[in-house]
């Protein structure tokens, strides 16, 4: 019954929330205590067993998820490292791939090399969303953060790319590679032109007429799932589709967006984000026991040993791989040592043991089909499942856990010369506010000198001016001025929940309207909100 369904959904979400609320508490990773919180919620009695239909999987996770991951992917950071990241997002995912392949091909019984291929493109990509959530609170380089957060963008739409051609190999029991590369190069180019094409369709509705945030944010919800079905009804890549459509719309969001939809925009994705994520995690640990149930052929023994077996070998190959990414084109290319610093041997080690598996693993396998396209039941699907599962288990709990632990230990320092965020906040600051005072003296030079209320905008931004240049010649300074402004941050915040009280019971007297009030409480929540970004 749909009811029953709902009801069964909707605790999980619920239960998402409170385990959300313990890794708080105990300052784990929530992906980690998901996974483990799923594996506790199985063994409940009376709790039903999860089914999902695997046609739906790539449609409901993967289209938002892979366009939030491109709209938020800072393109300098990618340009500036896109080395690192195209060797680890492509190469990597090869390697991985295809040493998966030949190895589960020698150790398991009647597994086959497409089979073995995509076991290999399941499990070949690392999860971005898991390594960011594991690293906040820890120090790590920049360098490191952009080459995860970049490789995570590329290697999903390698790793899927794998696993469709190998997925249709034992569908078919067909490959050939002259077919294969053609078909390949046609389904990316052809989906990359879809995403584009739909994203400039949507930036000039967004653009033109789109002119509430009502609208606007349900927009951008739609975009995935258009280019997705879009791209995959012409039998193109509608992953790399969403990715492409979403940079472009990450890029030209500024011609759309104002501070309101931003704001709007930003929180329901983020809240979008976290569910689908974390009913993915969630999953991981309410389907294992399932699928160790349905095992075909294979003992959990045996099941046991194949799945740590290649989940050794998914993290040793990764840790190798790192390296020679690293190392290998500055041995070759002396225009590299000369202008690009070292990496050392510690920060390598930190992006080799960030390659947690996650939420593009999980889809992947659970999008494979029950049965052939004679009828007959698909070969293994259970044991590459409980292979996938076990190897998402082991990374993301085990690295998961110990990673912080190996950083505080490494105590990797910054690489690269990158000012501190407090310094840039600082030089941005000054830098606007000369601007601004240009702009006032060209534009407003007689409303200044006739109208004291303007003439105090130019003297409050000439003050700002004055206490950041005088403060960063001397340090006494400098600490007072942040003491002053953490006094000044902390009276507004206390004035804005004085405000907020005071509006509060304004509507009690009810003399003034609802919406009224609810405008100056959202005026409250924008200026709270600056406040509690700086």
């Amino acid at each position: 019954m749909i009811h029953e369904n709902l009801l069964l959904i909707l605790a999980l979400f619920f239960a998402m929330a409170m385990l959300y609320l313990l890794s708080q508490r105990l300052k784990i990773s929530y992906p980690i205590l998901l996974v483990i919180g799923g594996l506790g919620i199985c063994f409940i009695p009376g709790i039903p067993k999860i089914s999902i239909n695997p046609d739906l999987v790539f449609l409901i996770f993967l289209p938002p998820l892979l366009f939030e991951a491109a709209w938020y992917t800072s393109w300098n950071d990618f340009w500036k490292w896109r080395r690192s990241i195209l060797l680890l997002g492509f190469g990597l995912v090869l390697f991985t791939s295809l040493a998966v392949a030949y190895f589960s091909v020698f150790i398991i019984p009647g597994f086959t090399l497409a089979m073995g291929f995509l076991l290999g493109g399941i499990i070949s990509p690392p999860d971005a969303v898991a390594a960011t959530s594991v690293l906040k609170g820890v120090n790590m380089p920049r360098r490191g953060l952009a080459i995860l957060e970049g490789e995570s963008l590329v290697n999903d739409a390698a790793s899927l790319t794998v696993f469709r051609f190998a997925l249709a190999s034992v569908l078919t029991g067909q490959f050939v590679i002259q077919e294969a590369t053609v078909d390949f190069l046609t389904l990316s180019i052809m989906g990359v032109i879809v995403g584009l094409v739909i994203a400039h369709i949507l930036y000039f509705v967004l653009r033109y007429l789109a002119k509430s945030s009502n609208i606007t944010t349900p927009i951008t919800l739609i975009a995935p799932y258009l280019m997705y079905l879009v791209a995959e009804s012409f039998e193109w890549s509608g992953v790399l589709a969403v990715v492409s459509g979403g940079l472009f719309l990450s890029f030209r969001s500024k011609d759309f967006l104002n501070y309101h939809t931003r704001i709007q925009a930003t929180e329901v994705w983020a809240t979008v984000g976290f569910l689908l994520n974390g009913f993915v995690f969630i999953l991981i640990g309410l389907e294992l026991p399932v699928i160790m149930g349905g095992l075909e052929g294979y003992s959990k023994k045996e099941a046991i040993q194949y799945a740590l077996i290649i989940s050794a070998i998914v993290i040793v190959l990764r840790l190798l791989l790192v390296y020679l990414a690293a190392f290998l084109p500055r041995l070759i290319s002396h225009r590299i040592r000369t202008k690009e610093k070292g990496p050392g041997l510690k920060l390598p080690f930190a992006i080799g043991w960030a390659g947690m598996r996650g939420v593009v693993s999980l889809a992947s396998a659970l999008a494979i089909p029950l049965t052939l396209e004679n009828g007959e039941a698909f070969p293994h699907r259970n044991l590459i499942l409980f292979i996938t599962f076990v190897v998402i288990l082991i990374t993301l709990v085990f690295q998961g856990l110990t990673l912080p632990l190996f950083l505080k230990v490494l105590k990797i320092e910054e690489i690269d010369e990158y000012a501190p965020v407090a310094d840039q906040v600082e030089a941005i600051r000054l830098q606007l506010a000369k601007s601004s005072i240009k702009y006032l003296d060209k534009n407003y030079d007689h409303e200044m000198g006739e109208h004291p209320t303007i003439g105090r905008i130019k003297e409050q931004l000439q003050r700002s001016i004055d206490a950041t240049e005088s403060s960063s010649q001397e340090q006494e300074k400098k600490e007072k001025l942040i003491s002053v402004r953490m006094l000044y941050r902390r009276v507004m915040l206390e004035l804005i929940t004085h405000r907020r009280e005071g509006l509060e019971k304004l509507r009690k007297e009810k003399k003034y309207d609802d919406h009224v009030i609810r405008q100056l409480e959202h005026n409250l929540d924008l200026e709270e909100s600056r406040l509690n970004k700086q």
